[in-house]
């Protein structure tokens, strides 16, 4: 058992990344993302229940003071655990230029100044922990899916797809293993290109020089709609109505983006398909539905909004209640 707090793809990215952070003596983790980032929040609390002060330097278009950091979703439980927060305007564009323009030399800054004062050495891990140490997270998963009759139960596997990491491992075992299933994911942010690179250096990086990442994923675009982590109405919509048909819940920046965008490509798309049996790895996310961002669309839905003032306990259910349920 993980625990809740800790839910979602990333800590099984952290199982190796803090244990390579405690090997090499640091006491702290420096890390990065948006500002209500899954990722961030993951690592608050691995990193703090393993005795590590956690830095995060965090993305945000819209606070502009101190006092203006909400206590929300993700956000809230990185600050519960104490996690020294650093924001930092976004900037337009993406991939590399965020990370390595923008948010690494603060990073590197963070790091510097802890040791001048603390004489500590800290841990910098990237955007979602992608790195080769965090991709045997999934290599591991992949390994766990094997053990569950996945050959023999699936043709295809899609993922979500924010910052690489979760597919590269993926991609990376299935090629390792045969490649008797069809890995597939879903950019929310990004582009088929930059992956596809992220994903070559990374088997640059474990030294698998004989093969490209086109030749052992499908990295799908087109299914982000206006950008990263800014929903749609009918995106929200798509939401509210899969947890309302289901009991599935999907968030806003990734999955139901994902799970969206793999419904449109299998109606639309069944060619690039393998096959017909389709396993989706829901990667979690379940705080960033906290944010308040959804709280429109639910009141404004009728299924969302069955709320009946019954005060006197004499009193008959309401109307609209009993009417409702029929």
């Amino acid at each position: 058992m993980t625990g809740c707090s800790v839910s979602g793809n990333k800590i099984r990215k952290l199982e190796f990344l803090l244990a390579d952070a405690i090997d090499k003596g640091c006491k702290h983790v420096i890390t990065c993302g948006g500002i209500q980032s899954n990722h961030v929040r993951t690592t608050a609390i691995a990193a703090t229940q393993l005795g590590l002060k956690v830095h995060l330097v965090l993305r945000s278009m819209d606070v502009q003071k101190a006092e203006d950091v909400p206590c929300s979703g993700n956000l809230m439980l990185s600050r519960l655990c104490g996690a020294a927060l650093y924001i930092v305007p976004s900037l337009p564009g993406g991939g590399p230029v965020k990370y390595v323009d923008h948010l690494k030399p603060r990073m590197k800054k963070i790091e510097e100044h802890i040791r001048l004062q603390k004489n500590e050495k800290s841990y910098l891990m990237p955007i979602g922990g992608s790195t080769n140490i965090g991709l045997f997270g999934y290599i591991g998963t992949f390994q766990e899916l094997i053990s569950q009759d996945l050959f023999e139960k699936y043709d295809d596997i899609v993922i979500c797809c924010g910052s690489g990491g979760s597919t590269a491992g993926l991609a990376i075992a299935n090629y390792l293993t045969g490649t008797k299933v069809k890995i597939h994911a879903i950019c929310v942010c990004d582009d088929e290109g930059y992956f596809y690179n992220h994903i070559d250096q990374a088997l640059q990086e474990v030294g698998l020089t004989d093969v490209k990442a086109r030749d052992i994923v499908d990295i799908i675009s087109g299914h982000k709609g206006h950008g990263y982590a800014i929903s749609t109405q009918d995106e929200l919509d798509f939401i509210i109505g899969v947890s309302t048909t289901t009991g599935i819940m999907l968030d806003p920046v990734y999955t139901g983006k994902a799970t969206k965008g793999m419904l449109k490509e299998l109606n639309e798309n069944p060619s690039r398909f393998k096959g017909s049996r389709v396993l989706f790895i829901h990667t979690g996310g379940l705080f960033g539905m906290l944010d308040g961002q959804l709280d429109e669309t639910i009141k404004m839905a009728s299924h969302t909004n069955q709320v009946y003032m019954y005060l006197d306990k004499d009193d008959d259910p309401p109307k609209e209640f009993t009417s409702s349920t029929k």
